[in-house]
């Protein structure tokens, strides 16, 4: 068969939790109260950062954009996804299927590269303090996060459009949630080899190469608290990186869960996506962006302080109208 760039599908059909009905309910809950959670706490770690003087640092910089980048993330799956529930037609166009993964794959590929930056922050703070000012200035943190956004851009426009360009023969049911890429591809009726070599080679680029890099930076961390002589004096500088810590082994422990675990097998010997999968895949597109702003916040005493004066302020400003 000839390569063309023409599809025959123009919508998708998102199966979801279609066979388990009695699921649906308890899941649409679960999922609506999840997502408030998520523009709540993140929509307060913004909002603080910005306004509170004293949150005008590097880390908490790079946590007001992990706060938004986790808002856009949900935000590209989740309203869709809630509304399959609410109705009988479970289908996304061709073009929102391409917005939806371009999404996804901007969002994922840039939290990976800016959880390294923020690993190397906690790095410059802990084993450098002398030159933390120097290291990590306004110029510096901003590009670095600038670069994050870019370079998870110019991957997902990558990805996105070589999925994209491929002929879809007629199957167009997709057993997942959302438009999840390996889904996706298994109903091109082309060779796929380009697709899973760019794939691999950016999963490498933006998995690999960032888990290294934080891997490296919290060795050389580790290193550094461990000569501290007191002990109130390491405490003092473990806590200043575990809420990072505890975020980056959220995130790739799931992804790593996800993506390593051996798929079931039916008699054919095709893969069969099993509920489970889609649990792990809920819990990857929801659950971890709801509790980043929760632990930031429970193990972060400057984020607690400051939503606590925002809200002391509140109440005296409608305090004083009332009068």
């Amino acid at each position: 068969m000839e390569k063309t760039n023409q599809s025959s599908v123009t919508e998708f059909v998102l199966l979801g939790l279609s066979g388990y009905p009695e699921l649906e309910a308890i899941y649409f809950v679960m999922v609506l109260c999840m997502y408030l959670v998520i523009l709540l706490g993140n929509g307060i770690i913004i909002i603080v950062s910005v306004c509170d003087s004293h949150l005008h640092t590097p880390m908490y910089f790079f946590l007001s954009n992990l706060s938004f980048l986790d808002i856009c993330y949900t935000s590209s799956s989740i309203p869709l996804f809630l509304s399959s529930f609410l109705t009988s037609q479970k289908t996304i166009s061709f073009s929102g299927c391409g917005v939806q993964m371009f999404l996804s794959f901007a969002m994922g590929a840039t939290e990976c590269v800016l959880l390294s930056m923020m690993a190397f922050d906690r790095y410059a703070a802990i084993c450098n303090p002398l030159r933390y000012s120097f290291i990590m200035s306004k110029t510096s943190y901003m590009s670095m996060a600038a670069g994050s956004w870019i370079a998870g851009g110019v991957n997902s426009v990558l990805q996105t459009s070589l999925a994209m360009r491929l002929p879809f023969c007629g199957d167009n049911v997709i057993n997942h949630f959302t438009c999840e890429i390996l889904a996706v591809l298994k109903l091109a009726c082309a060779d796929i080899s380009i697709n899973v070599i760019s794939m691999i080679i950016a999963n490498v680029i933006f998995l690999v190469v960032p888990v290294l890099f934080i891997f490296v930076s919290y060795v050389f961390i580790l290193s550094t608290i461990l000569k501290i002589p007191s002990a109130e004096g390491k405490r003092k500088a473990f806590s200043t990186c575990s809420a990072h810590l505890t975020v980056v082994i959220i995130f790739y422990g799931t992804i790593l869960f996800m993506y390593a675990k051996p798929k079931a097998k039916d008699f054919s010997g095709t893969d069969k996506v099993q509920v489970t999968d889609k649990i792990i895949s809920l819990f990857y597109g929801v659950v971890t962006p709801m509790l980043n702003p929760l632990i930031y916040s429970l193990r972060n005493k400057d984020v607690k302080e400051a939503v606590k004066n925002m809200l002391c302020q509140k109440c005296s400003s409608e305090g004083m109208s009332m009068l």
